[in-house]
């Protein structure tokens, strides 16, 4: 039941966080390497686990 309640918040957070993500493409007003470093960190973190299998 607790896993069930944090992935509804995560979903709940991802779908504000891309709606904010539209909404400031659409003003021009994105700092694009601040986006490249966040998805590039996230990609990292996920190799890593692949290539390590801890996490």
């Amino acid at each position: 039941m607790i896993r069930l309640l944090v992935l509804a918040i995560l979903v709940v957070l991802v779908w504000l966080g891309l709606l904010k993500l539209i909404d400031a493409s659409r003003r021009g007003r994105i700092d694009w390497t601040g986006v490249a470093t966040f998805v590039a960190f996230i990609v990292m973190a996920f190799w890593l686990r692949h290539i390590t299998g801890i996490g």
